[in-house]
């Protein structure tokens, strides 16, 4: 049986109520380019969710009507595959938001894998609106990354960061923020974020010429495909009990869903994207949707928490932004 979450709270006296929505992570599709071993989404070519433009239109409606909601986070999928994605990122740019982008870096070069059409603007669009990119790179060498993410996902990663590097992005003075994510390929907690964001900035420029701004370390999710590659080697119970023993409450006090709701592709809401995959949906009587949306209700939400959470809150800490300690 998995370890009880609520019983780690009770015991260090722990009480995570919502503090604010200052981001609106929004999930656009499943559609993607890969389909990565690691990826809690289960996000793959052959998906077809995809969200409508009249729910694009209503979260923008929502960051119009909430001036305290200051960040939209785009991801899938590859979001860029939406095929409403670059009116939904200029629409917010109009609105002042601050735009994030989960980018995947080898969309640019495949482009769509269902329509066949060139993502080669990307780039050029990024630098245009002042998009914050943030792209995963399992590590700073060819044999892990692959290993994660499928042959040949080294050296197209490698060839879409040098693009981004030529439009500004990563480069100091730019304004054009390039963040990498790490995670561990394999069922153990990250490293040091410090360390390892210092050794992809040595490796990188040293043998690539590649700058960036950040290194954000991210612990694999007990959930879908990673779950259930620990199920096949019988490793499921083991890498939860490592999770529980290191759970840390100052990680647990800055949990993501503490000032972050999750919309799912269908105009769902959910405490965070995790929970998104699992259908835990945001409730308030009923099950809420974006269309919903009220700010007080949110505020007011018992944020819904199980085993998974624990990936969240072991050793720095977890979340969209990297650790949280």
């Amino acid at each position: 049986m998995p370890p009880s979450f609520a019983s780690a709270l009770s015991r260090h006296k722990l009480k995570l109520s919502p503090l604010s929505v200052e981001t609106l992570q929004v999930n656009v599709g499943k559609l993607c380019n890969q389909a990565c071993r690691h990826c809690h989404v289960d996000a793959s070519p052959i998906r077809t969710e995809q969200m409508s433009r009249k729910t694009v239109d209503q979260c923008l409606k929502v960051l119009a009507e909430n001036p305290s909601i200051k960040n939209l986070d785009l991801t899938g999928g590859a979001p860029e595959l939406n095929p409403n994605f670059d009116y939904f990122v200029t629409e917010a740019r109009k609105l002042s938001k601050k735009v994030m982008v989960r980018h995947n870096l080898t969309v640019t070069l495949d482009g769509n894998p269902v329509t066949k059409e060139s993502k080669q603007y990307l780039p050029e669009f990024f630098s245009k609106n002042s998009v914050e990119v943030i792209s995963s790179l399992p590590y700073y060498q060819e044999y892990f990354t692959d290993k994660q993410r499928g042959m040949g996902v080294f050296a197209k990663s490698l060839n879409s960061l040098r693009l981004l590097n030529d439009r500004g992005y990563g480069k100091e003075g730019s304004g054009l923020i390039l963040n990498l994510v790490y995670n561990p390929v394999g069922a153990f907690l990250p490293a040091s974020q410090k360390n390892l964001e210092a050794e992809y900035k040595s490796e990188l420029f040293s043998k690539h010429g590649i700058v960036f701004n950040r290194l954000y370390t991210i612990t694999n999710m007990p959930i879908h495909r990673f779950k259930e590659d620990l199920e096949r080697l019988n490793a499921f119970e083991d890498y939860m009990s490592s999770l529980e023993s290191a759970f840390n409450p100052a990680a647990a006090e800055g949990v993501m869903c503490r000032t972050l709701i999750s919309v799912g592709y269908d105009g769902k809401v959910y405490d965070c994207d995790f929970n998104q995959m699992l259908e835990m949906q945001i409730k308030n009587g009923r099950p809420l949707t974006i269309f919903d949306f009220e700010y007080d209700t949110i505020m007011k939400r018992p944020i819904e928490f199980a085993s998974h959470c624990f990936g969240c809150t072991a050793g720095a800490g977890s979340s969209c932004g990297g650790t949280t300690t």
